[in-house]
């Protein structure tokens, strides 16, 4: 079993503590490796894919993916939360040496992936805001010091946990790069991932069951969406 990078200076009243949806994502990228690395290998005419986590939290899956599933990629991540941004440089300090220093990783504070030169991203992974409730939280001023608002962010989804997925889904297209973009997305039950899948899928999109884990209550899912 590959190790788990270390969060140990997160400061969880700001930043999401990885849970049952981080692992499940790590124990995917690991049984997806063969598949990754065969679609992004290195050395290539295509240079070193580009990875993106979008909404990063801690910063664990952009930091394992780097250290343990495409070593060698431009490894990027972005969070609408300052506290997310510095957890996210201090989780890479942290495990600096499976992740080669740290060298060819950064982190920019946005909102999903508007950052980011359009058709730029190989890999993209999304562990999204994803608990159903009827509005999506405000966003905190970035001084503000309240513990939950910036959790709550991280947490809640709006109507059907899918107003900010879809709001990345529907920019699919301009994000990933075209000869080999792939995006890597988990889904609660609630989320009706089914009918998003099938909806894709009529927009042209490959979708693929990656894998799912019962999570107490909860049956979270990571599906795959690509164009080749």
């Amino acid at each position: 079993m590959i190790p788990t990078p270390t969060t140990r200076s997160l400061d969880i009243t700001k930043v999401y503590e990885p849970y049952e949806d981080s692992f499940l994502f790590l124990d995917l990228l690991e049984q997806e490796k063969e598949y990754l690395t065969s679609r992004y290998p290195l050395p290539s005419s295509y240079g070193a894919p580009v990875v993106l986590e979008v909404g990063t939290g801690s910063g664990i899956i952009a930091t394992f993916i780097n250290a343990h599933i495409l070593p060698g990629s431009i490894t990027l991540a972005t969070d609408i939360n300052v506290h997310a941004c510095r957890a996210f440089a201090a989780t890479v300090a942290e495990n600096s040496l499976a992740c080669h220093g740290g060298r060819g990783m950064d982190v920019v504070r946005a909102s999903l992936a508007s950052a980011i030169r359009p058709h730029a991203v190989d890999l993209l992974v999304f562990n999204p805001p994803y608990v159903p409730e009827e509005v999506v939280p405000q966003m905190p001023a970035v001084d503000d010091d309240a513990d939950d608002g910036w959790l709550d962010l991280a947490l809640v989804g709006g109507k059907d946990g899918m107003e900010v997925t879809w709001l990345l889904l529907d920019a699919l297209d301009d994000v990933l790069s075209r000869e080999r973009g792939c995006a890597m997305i988990l889904f609660c039950k609630r989320n009706n991932p089914e009918q998003v899948a099938k909806t894709m899928e009529e927009r042209g999109w490959k979708v693929a069951l990656v894998g799912e884990r019962k999570a107490g209550w909860e049956v979270l899912s990571i599906w795959r969406f690509s164009r080749n």
